[in-house]
């Protein structure tokens, strides 16, 4: 009787540490619908960087820091960390970009493993490798396929910005 109670009791624990990451986590599970959303919301006096990138993506991890770094340097730019990790890794991604100092509120896992379906959306020019970074100023997009180095992603924001 006690091991069917705790088969039970772990059974729906797991359900519910699955929903509490969901909701009350740091990281923001979406749909593809809401990171349309993400990127049509913009506010013309502002900036905004979306970088998609993935735990398992070496380049991804090694350009990070320039991003949490310019995001300290430019605090009215609005940051989207976009993991495409796997949904069922999202415990996994949200504790490995807050250690990577990344600002939780700008912290996202995409929940679509269909990336044909998606990527065009975020641009045409996407071929779905990352680190991929869009940024949006004024309604405009671009976007670029590519890895960052130390300055550059400063220097592309001060460019856009002016």
């Amino acid at each position: 009787m006690l091991k069917k109670i705790l088969t039970v009791f772990l059974f729906v624990s797991s359900f519910v540490s699955i929903e509490i990451l969901a909701q009350g986590g740091e990281l923001k599970i979406i749909k593809v619908p809401e990171l349309e959303r993400i990127m049509q919301e913009s506010d013309t006096e502002s900036l905004k960087v979306i970088n998609f990138w993935a735990t398992w993506c070496k380049p991804c991890i090694k350009e990070l820091p320039y991003f949490v770094n310019a995001e300290e340097k430019f605090p009215k730019v609005d940051f989207i960390y976009m993991s495409i990790d796997f949904s069922e890794n999202a415990s996994k991604a949200e504790k490995f970009a807050l250690k990577k100092g990344i600002n939780p509120d700008g912290l996202y896992l995409i929940d679509d493993v269909d990336y044909n379906s998606w990527i065009d959306k975020v641009s045409p020019e996407w071929s779905g490798a990352i680190p991929a970074t869009l940024i949006i100023k004024d309604g405009n997009k671009y976007f670029y396929e590519k890895e960052f180095h130390e300055g550059e992603l400063e220097e592309l924001i001060l460019q856009t910005l002016n």
